[in-house]
This record gives structure tokens, sequence and C-alpha cells, in this order.
């Protein structure tokens, strides 16, 4: 689970195009990822510090997430709190196939109950949009593919 601040940005200074949500900041396709099924990739250039976007899903008990993970090889649950969870499991938003990397270009943060994405370098288009997880509800049982030099090999 992670617990970060959002990084400082202009406010404004973002677009939403009429045809995503107003969460969705930057333009993001789903497609096939050499890391891991599918993956989000950026349309456009995204700046350094900026707001990606967000996922929403169903907010869920912690107990409720941890049983729903045994039941599941891919996993789409973040903890809130020691509480709260969500499930993006049915979400349509695409910031829900973000795979982990162990050298990535963004960072999931907790901001106010939502889980969020923010650049933490320049992403170019069709760059894969791509976050460290950090603990897993696999606890190092399940392979990391991310082929990044320095990955550290499970998730």
């Amino acid at each position: 689970m992670v617990h970060a601040s959002p990084p400082e940005h202009a406010p404004g200074s973002e677009s939403s195009s009429p045809l995503r949500p107003s969460y969705q900041k930057y333009d993001v396709q789903v497609r096939p990822s050499a890391i891991d099924g599918l993956g989000a990739f950026a349309s456009e250039p995204i700046p350094a510090r900026r707001k990606i976007g967000e996922i929403r899903g169903e907010s869920i008990s912690v107990q409720e997430a941890r049983i729903r993970a045994t039941r599941s090889e891919r996993i789409m649950i973040v903890e809130l709190s020691a509480r709260k969870a969500i499930d993006f499991t049915r979400s349509s938003d695409p910031m829900r196939y973000t795979n982990h990397s162990c050298a990535p270009n963004a960072r999931l943060c907790i901001n106010n109950g939502r889980v969020e994405f923010y650049a933490v370098k320049d992403i170019a288009p069709g760059d894969e949009v791509t976050v460290n997880y950090g603990p897993t509800h696999h606890e190092g049982r399940l392979a990391c593919q991310c082929g990044a030099p320095g990955c550290v090999g499970r998730l």
C-alpha cells in the first residue's frame, strides 16, 4: 500500500478532453503490454510531476479485499487505510491497467481517498505508464516481469 502526497503542479494547467472523465488529465490507451497482460500507454506527452489521472472502483473493507485477493491471480485492489480498500476489477478507467516496474515513470498516491497517478519523469507518447506497486498481497510469490535494470525479481 502506498501513502504519499501528490506533487505540486500548476492549478488549471492540465486539460481534459470531453471524451474522458475530468479526473483523467492525460490521454492514456489500454493495449497489450510486454510487462504483463494489458498496460496503460501514454497517447500524448505527459510532463514530469503532473497528475496523469486516477482510478475509481468499489469501496470495500480491507478484510473483504484480502478475501478477494485469495480468489484471483490478477488482483486490482488498493488498500487506502487499515480499514478501507478499493477494488478496481470492474472499473472502466484506463489507469487500472497500470503495470508494476522496478524503475517506474509514475507513482501512485492516495489523496483524500482517491487513487491518483503522477508522472515522476517526462513520459513520451507510446511509453507504458508504470508504478512501483510496493508491498502487495502476492507477498513475494509472483515473479516480476518488468525487465528493468536492478529488477528485484518478485512482487
